[in-house]
């Protein structure tokens, strides 16, 4: 099997490609990704070699790259987690969401389906999405209790977006069912939540947190801090991608989940007295660093996955516990000091620019 995978240098992206060249000899896998702020290939540096593995920059908006691509491999299934994924970020410049997230989508799922053509057998498209599409739910069970909302999301749960990111999520994820509706190609679509660990790019809350306590900087809580989140751990979720692909029904949907909400303001505190701890800092020595700041636009009180439909049809479960997940992920990034160095720099970028050109 030949398996083009999108984004496969970024966060999550880069825990999939490693997951699957190791895991399937038999494949060859094709990591398609642009190398914008977001993909850096020092986070498959252990891989790079492999024999079964392909690195092509590139462009998930360039049609005829995709269409080349397609054909020049002989791609069986695609696997996208391409995409521009920060909320801040799609506040400020929503075109460049529309166009990466929505067009780039759709430009990829146009290029197997020409490729295709209808041979549909042994194929699949498998879309990577986000819980933020379903919009946000109420913090108490009495306030989630019919007619009022549901208490957890779940794969019938109606798509209620509110940032220019999850409303472009949105609309790729409606793309991807209408290609599966309209023409019959295979497809599955995912909705994850939050997910954490190694390699994250340093502009979310948990790397952000773990390198400003670090540097002695602030650590900015929006408005109370009591947003709630279900955080997942990256490989977890590169390991319910791996169960969904072989194991999945073409058509459906599976939201993946870890039963693990916790505040925002309490993620911080956690993240102080664990990296504080193995700094050999005092206890609490990074709490003044806290700063509040002025709420984000539109930003969802709470998400929570019900991710029973994956784990019953599936057999998935998360084997991460969120205590073991933070200590790991803070030993990381304390014991990858460069990495996060270069990264925060942007020292890394150039270097590939040098490499393949500019993006």
């Amino acid at each position: 099997m030949n398996v083009l995978i999108s984004g496969g240098a970024g966060f999550i992206g880069s825990h999939v490609v490693r997951r699957f060249v190791r895991a399937y000899p038999q494949y060859r896998i094709i990591n398609l990704d642009a190398l914008t702020y977001a993909g850096n290939l020092e986070n498959l540096r252990d891989i790079e070699d492999a024999p079964n593995y392909t690195f092509v920059r590139g462009d998930i908006c360039d049609f005829d790259l995709l269409c080349r691509l397609m054909a020049q491999y002989a791609i069986d299934a695609v696997i996208h987690l391409a995409a521009e994924s920060h909320v801040d970020r799609s506040i400020k410049d929503p075109f460049t969401f529309a166009r990466t997230n929505v067009m780039g989508t759709l430009s990829l799922l146009e290029a197997a389906r020409r490729y295709w053509n209808g041979r549909w057998q042994g194929k699949l498209f498998y879309h990577i999405s986000t819980d933020e599409v379903y919009g946000s739910l109420a913090l108490d069970a009495a306030a989630a209790a019919p007619p009022f909302g549901p208490e957890l999301f779940c794969e019938k749960t109606p798509y209620a977006p509110h940032s220019p990111y999850s409303a472009s999520k949105a609309s790729a994820d409606h793309f991807v069912r209408a290609y599966h509706d309209t023409y019959g190609m295979p497809t599955l679509v995912t909705n994850c939540s939050n997910n954490y660990g190694p390699y994250q790019f340093p502009e979310k809350l948990i790397p952000l947190c773990i390198n400003n306590i670090r540097l002695g900087k602030p650590l900015p809580i929006y408005g109370k801090g009591e947003n709630v989140r279900d955080w997942l751990h990256v490989e977890d979720h590169a390991g319910a991608i791996d169960a969904i692909f072989h194991r999945g029904l073409p058509g459906e949907t599976y939201n993946i989940g870890a039963d693990n909400e916790w505040k925002n303001r309490d993620i911080v505190h956690l993240l102080i007295r664990t990296t504080d701890r193995l700094l050999g800092r005092p206890c609490g020595a990074s709490i003044p660093l806290i700063t509040y700041v002025e709420d984000r636009a539109g930003h969802d009180l709470r998400y929570a996955i019900d991710s029973s439909k994956l784990q019953r049809e599936i057999g998935w479960a998360p084997a991460y516990t969120f205590e073991t997940g933070i200590e790991m992920t803070v030993r990381w990034y304390l014991e990858n000091q460069p990495w996060l160095d270069a990264v925060t720099s942007g020292a890394y970028m150039s270097y590939y620019d040098d490499m393949y050109g500019k993006h």
